[in-house]
């Protein structure tokens, strides 16, 4: 193309046109919150690759976000139906019905118990960064054999895929590796910092293809560079306040956790009380019934007494008539001898009777004194009644309570603010210090996701029986074939630079 439009950039030059000082955007909460949208849109509709373990515990994550604390009281079963918390692709992959799904979410969900809703989306972040296809801008692109290949660009460097695999890269620039990039018309060219390895050459399709790639390029290498340096004194003084306003926020949310558990605290002594309360009301009720049932039965017992009595006395009366009788029968006696017979018969069935009548009054008097002694009986558990009802009624409603204790008065943190500046250039020494320190904050971060990736397995492990082989995708496929070689193809661990042989140039 004649007066080919060309355009070179190296980023030490790029630095030298950069100004001393940069303002740091300051990313406001709807902002964060747009952008986890964002990933979590481009993860339900595929165009980041997730395994399915990792969807579940993102799940959980976004539902802690949304719903706050796990509550089994308001959060019951089917809570969930509605939402839409992971790719079509894991729902189809495995033989799980959503039910089953949603007692795996629910249970990670149930152990982020006390995260707040930015922290919640920030680990929802950190996790997202961490799979391969996250960040990673695709461009179609040709090597000097005319095979299709594909141009990854991201934060950590530029990467060559195949058309067919965008998890596992075949080749990776990282950014402190590469001394230059320059495109001319359509083809691009890549400088290593090693001046042993020959430069990488691909074409575009277009133009302005070229210059998007440039773009990015000197934007993630800028970025790429400001985190390795030193932060100005603007941006110490920033983090210092994000500091202590971190700590505020988590001194406010120790507050209120502990206002929480007095509340529960106090809450749970009331239902107490009112509980026993209960129990004192329904026991002076039973205590009542009780008096009023040996009221009852003292009447009863008096009553029937007095009858008693009664039917005593008048047996007694008849009893004296029956011996007058007798006496009047024996005085006018019938002098002859059949008289006399039938007299003495008379008088022998009189004294029959007069003996009867006379058992019977000693009876009848044996039974008003034993219903004496019962009335007696009544009387006395009735008097225990009243006193039991007294005692009842007197007794204090409420415990004295123990006094709730005060809260801790707060520590406020102190910060001191560190102002050193440091100079960066590409020298060997530089680069081996910053990659000593990638290493190192790689290795402490390995540490501290170590629990997290026993979870992971544990839930892979679980779900692996109900798998469906036969639904499987080819990047499904290819994230197994990579997790069976022990994680290798990752994007962390496949960055590695272009051996240089012979100084012959790299073919794909």
């Amino acid at each position: 193309m004649a007066g080919a439009i060309a355009s070179r950039m190296s980023f030490s030059s790029l630095k030298r046109k950069q100004p001393k000082t940069f303002t740091v955007r300051i990313v406001t909460m709807d902002a964060e919150m747009e952008f986890n949208c964002e990933v979590k849109k481009q993860i339900l509709d595929e165009k980041i690759y997730c395994p399915p373990e990792a969807s579940v515990l993102l799940a959980s994550y976004a539902v802690q976000a949304k719903y706050g604390d796990y509550d089994p009281s308001v959060h019951k079963r089917g809570f969930l139906a509605q939402e839409e918390l992971l790719p079509k692709r894991v729902i189809n992959l495995y033989q799980m019905t959503p039910e089953m799904w949603e007692e795996r979410i629910t249970a990670w969900y149930a152990e982020h118990r006390g995260r707040a809703r930015d922290e919640a989306e920030m680990e929802y972040l950190k996790i997202a960064q961490d799979l391969e296809m996250y960040g990673v801008n695709y461009f179609t692109i040709r090597n000097k054999k005319g095979t299709e290949l594909l141009l990854g660009v991201d934060a950590l460097g530029l990467h060559i895929y195949d058309p067919e695999n965008r998890l596992t890269p075949k080749i990776s620039f990282p950014w402190n590796e590469i001394r230059n990039i320059s495109y001319s018309d359509k083809e691009f060219t890549i400088k290593p910092l090693d001046k042993k390895i020959d430069v990488f050459k691909f074409n575009s399709s277009k133009l302005r293809v070229n210059k998007l790639i440039l773009q990015l390029c000197i934007g993630n290498h800028d970025l790429f560079m400001r985190r390795r340096k030193a932060d100005s004194l603007e941006v110490q003084q920033m983090k210092a306040q994000a500091r202590e306003e971190k700590a505020r926020k988590q001194m406010e949310r120790q507050r209120l956790a502990r206002e929480k558990q007095m509340r529960e605290e106090a809450e749970r002594t009331r239902d107490e009380l009112e509980r026993r309360l209960l129990q004192m009301k329904e026991e002076a009720t039973m205590a009542n019934e009780a008096l009023m049932r040996s009221e009852e039965t003292a009447d009863l017992l008096a009553e029937k007494a007095q009858i008693t009595e009664e039917e005593a006395k008048l047996l007694a009366q008849k009893a004296a008539e029956a011996e007058q009788e007798m006496q009047r029968i024996k005085a006018t006696a019938i002098r002859t001898e059949e008289e006399k017979r039938l007299m003495e018969q008379k008088v022998l069935e009189a004294e029959v009777l007069a003996l009867k009548m006379a058992e019977e009054s000693e009876r009848r008097a044996k039974e008003a004194d034993q219903l004496k002694q019962d009335l007696q009986e009544a009387r006395e558990a009735e008097r225990r009644a009243k006193q039991k009802l007294l005692e009842i009624t007197t007794k204090p409603a409420y415990p004295p309570m123990n006094p709730l204790p005060a809260p801790l008065p707060p520590d406020m943190a102190s910060f001191n603010l560190v102002g050193d500046s440091l100079s960066f250039d590409f020298k060997d020494t530089d680069m081996k210090r910053l990659s000593m320190e990638i290493e190192k904050e790689k290795v402490e971060y390995m540490e501290k996701s170590k629990h997290l990736q026993e979870q992971l397995n544990e839930l892979k492990t679980e779900i692996e029986a109900l798998r469906l082989k036969e639904r499987e995708t080819a990047l499904d496929m290819l994230h197994s074939e990579s997790s069976d070689r022990g994680g290798g193809g990752s994007k962390h661990s496949t960055i590695k630079k272009p051996q240089a042989q012979g100084r012959r140039p790299i073919c794909i």
